[in-house]
């Protein structure tokens, strides 16, 4: 199985598709919830034409963390010494939930690696009054689902396709066991860029938020995207926090549209 080591940690990735650095290469970063596995639904549709990249964040999946270690604040690093380990000089960058946070913050610190980036249902950390205030409600509506629903799959999921929630929970519980705290801890530690950083980001963005999403509701991107130069908004309806897993055909196609079409 392959690892990369990035520091304390042996990443686990994957490669799929045309040999690294023989056709466009995406990377994807999973959220809180998921691992590698999360993008069983993109990488079939991705890799027949696009070197894809998926991976474990350190502390998720089969990159394990040393007790102690830095959590999220290596997010960054990890990316680059997976992508200086494969050799891609310029990659686009899907991110889903927390894993914004390390595409976001890849994207601030090295940009001319960057081709393009897509943000699904995150704003990946912006320091915003606003986002925290529409955040922090959410976040405490949330809490407030009918018990054995996860958040990030959501309660349509649940009720309308019962047997993929049931493998979102079986993927969330390949991770070690988080308190909502840690998790919250983990994702400071990764970073707070404000509107003025990114507004510095010279590559198109694509923000992709689920319409039903309780965990980082709509408006919350809205105010994300308007901090960009270059981004804009894309809303999926009957989707939670999760588009990629819950509407993957819708998401793929707007993704397509994006990396590869005349956008």
């Amino acid at each position: 199985m392959p690892f990369v080591a990035a520091d304390d940690v042996q990443l686990y990735y994957e490669v799929h598709g045309p040999d690294p650095g023989t056709a466009p290469a995406v990377v994807f970063a999973h959220g809180a919830g998921g691992n590698h596995l999360s993008w069983w639904q993109q990488v079939p549709h991705f890799s027949s034409h696009s070197t894809c990249i998926i991976f474990d964040h350190r502390g998720f999946g089969q990159s394990v963390e040393p007790d102690g270690g830095p959590g999220g604040g290596a997010f960054v690093e990890d990316l680059h010494a997976l992508l200086d380990h494969l050799h891609l000089d310029r990659v686009s960058l899907v991110a889903q939930s927390m894993g914004g946070w390390t595409c976001l913050g890849f994207a601030l610190r090295y940009p001319q690696r960057v081709r393009k980036l897509v943000m699904c249902d995150t704003h990946g950390g912006i320091a915003s009054e606003e986002i925290a205030q529409v955040w922090g409600a959410a976040l405490q509506a949330a809490s407030a689902l009918p018990a054995g629903v996860h958040p990030a799959a959501g309660t349509r999921m649940a009720q309308e396709q019962p047997a993929l929630h049931f493998l979102y929970t079986q993927l969330n519980a390949l991770n070690p066991a988080r308190s909502l705290n840690a998790l919250g801890t983990l994702l400071r530690g990764a970073g707070a860029p404000t509107a003025t950083d990114v507004r510095a980001l010279d590559i198109p963005v694509l923000f992709i938020v689920g319409a039903e999403d309780i965990v980082i509701p709509p408006r919350v991107l809205e105010i994300a995207a308007a901090c960009f130069r270059d981004a804009r908004l894309e809303s999926v309806p009957a989707a939670g926090h999760s588009v990629y897993f819950e509407r993957p055909q819708v998401f793929n196609a707007i993704v397509e549209r994006f990396l590869f079409g005349s956008e």
